[in-house]
């Protein structure tokens, strides 16, 4: 199969499984809510927040296995897809142990950390140690998954994991509802199903890659030797790893730290919305980085910046609709959801949104990295990490919430929005910076013209939401009439919108039957 094909079976699927699992998980949080309470959920996100710390340990292994498996699977060389698969094993169990011995240290400081909750403390322990099972889960048995995402058949993944889990959900939602101890029953139901979920993929690579069946983790001192690249881009890949960790997870923390339990809840209502999106994004382009990873490693430079620039503008043609949306629906959705009590600021919710637009559309440059495997940039990991946490501290200080996030923003501006772009075009695609400038800014003045008109429109026929049936209306004509602002013209000013559509058309069966 084309990569591009390969690319639109992940989608298909992805997609399918994500709208069950937005379904599920919006209904979970909400029995969670009403039956469990708010300050168990903060506290659930922050036990979570500390293993993802914990997580760290990996130092970007599944990555660097995945960059490394690009060209034999390309040449179908089965013996060193065996030998980097062991390899990765091998460093795995080295982790877990890691891993292991970093809970019991952090689990000793849970009675200073939850000093502030009113809950008894064997809900923190009981929380982490049902996360750090799952977690361990990953590093003795599920790595082998890296192989389905570097071939591009995440269906499989998708399929065999993801399908055990959406069971998890509905049978964690029925616990918490009808049975005493509820949150209980959500902990046992997260192990038995966790393992489940395991055993299932673990067939699924068996019956895929047959040859991996007896691989064993033993490596020797030669074949670490000859593998010395994948060493090098751990290494490389750890300060990443930071720096996506405190990107991503020490906000609730520092939330926490000068708020309370409620507010991370509350918090986490907000990022609920914005991880279906995300979600929902992966899904229409799974699989987009293992086919990077072949077109760069098969070296045909310009069919590499042409699938660049058109990635780029069907992704922000997504992104650009999400963000809008967001904008406009998310204080009336968490009101009809959960109530009043539960919004946040508007200047909040718009720098959620900035940071949202910057994480969804900084995966485009990244998977262009990752496929050239260039991570040798290490000082900027630090300087984004050292300026996410100090400036989230200090503005956190004078603007509570908003001003932790304008952090993370500024932090993300400065790294992933200048410097990412610098680095790729320079020594990675080799090509003008101006080429990207360029097609920055057309995509960004589309957007405010498309923004404009947009809300000229629904300004004059949109009726305030009060009821589900109202906003789910509100939502659909929004969506739609946003994205055909930004389609179309995107299609009138860019070349690459309207070579992403051909492409899409040639796959299509319609093109056969008019033949």
């Amino acid at each position: 199969m084309s990569r591009t094909s390969q690319g639109l079976k992940n989608s298909k699927v992805a997609l399918l499984f994500y709208v069950l699992e937005m379904g599920l998980g919006f209904v979970s949080r909400t029995v969670f809510i009403n039956y469990i309470g708010a300050d168990v959920l903060g506290l659930n996100t922050t036990a979570n927040t500390l293993l993802q710390f914990l997580n760290l340990a990996e130092l970007g292994i599944g990555s660097a296995v995945a960059f490394s498996l690009y060209k034999p699977l390309a040449n179908d060389d089965r013996q060193a897809i065996t030998e980097i698969i062991s390899i990765q094993g091998w460093l795995y169990r080295r982790i877990a142990l890691i891993v292991a011995l970093g809970a019991l240290v952090l689990m000793a400081f849970f009675p200073i950390f939850f000093k502030k909750t009113e809950l008894p403390l064997w809900y923190a322990y009981a929380s982490f140690g049902v996360l750090l099972y799952t977690a361990l889960l990953t590093y003795f048995f599920n790595y082998k998954q890296v192989i389905l995402n570097a071939s591009q058949q995440q269906y499989k993944i998708t399929y065999s994991y993801k399908s055990v889990m959406l069971l998890r959900s509905a049978a964690q939602i029925l616990a918490m509802m009808f049975l005493p101890h509820g949150y209980v029953w959500w902990l046992i139901l997260q192990v038995v199903f966790g393992t489940l979920a395991t055993i299932n993929l673990q067939r699924m690579v068996r019956r895929t890659f047959p040859y991996l069946n007896n691989i064993s983790t033993n490596v020797s001192k030669e074949l670490r030797r000859k593998y010395y690249i994948i060493i090098t881009k751990i290494k490389q890949l750890f300060f990443h790893k930071v720096a996506a960790y405190v990107l991503l997870q020490t906000s609730p923390l520092i939330i926490y730290a000068y708020a309370n339990f409620t507010l991370v809840a509350i918090y986490g209502n907000y990022m609920l919305i914005v991880t279906g999106i995300t979600m929902l994004t992966q899904s229409v382009f799974n699989g987009v980085a293992a086919g990077i990873g072949d077109l760069i490693a098969r070296g045909d430079k310009k069919n590499t910046l042409k699938v660049f620039k058109e990635i780029y503008t069907s992704r922000f043609l997504i992104v650009a609709t999400f963000c809008y949306c967001v904008y406009m629906l998310a204080d009336p959705f968490v009101n009809l959801w959960i109530g009043p009590g539960y919004l946040l600021d508007r200047n909040t919710l718009i720098v959620i949104i900035a940071i949202m637009y910057m994480q969804l559309m900084r995966t485009v440059v990244d998977n262009f990295i990752q496929g050239f495997g260039m991570f040798a940039d290490i000082w900027a990991p630090i300087i984004e990490a050292a300026l996410n946490i100090s400036l989230s501290i200090l503005l956190g200080y004078y603007f509570g919430i908003t001003g932790i996030l304008s952090g993370v923003l500024i932090s993300l501006i400065l790294i992933v929005g200048i410097w990412k772009p610098i680095y790729l075009f320079r020594w990675g695609m080799k090509e003008p910076l101006f080429i990207y400038l360029l097609l920055y800014v057309k995509h960004i003045a589309v957007f405010a013209v498309a923004a404009f008109a947009t809300t000229l429109t629904l300004n004059a026929i949109l009726p305030d939401a009060d009821n589900f049936a109202k906003f789910s209306l509100n939502a659909v004509v929004t969506f739609c009439l946003f994205a055909f602002f930004e389609g179309t013209l995107q299609w009138a000013v860019m070349p690459e919108m309207r070579a992403f559509v051909q492409r899409i058309i040639n796959l299509l069966p319609i093109k056969k039957l008019l033949r």
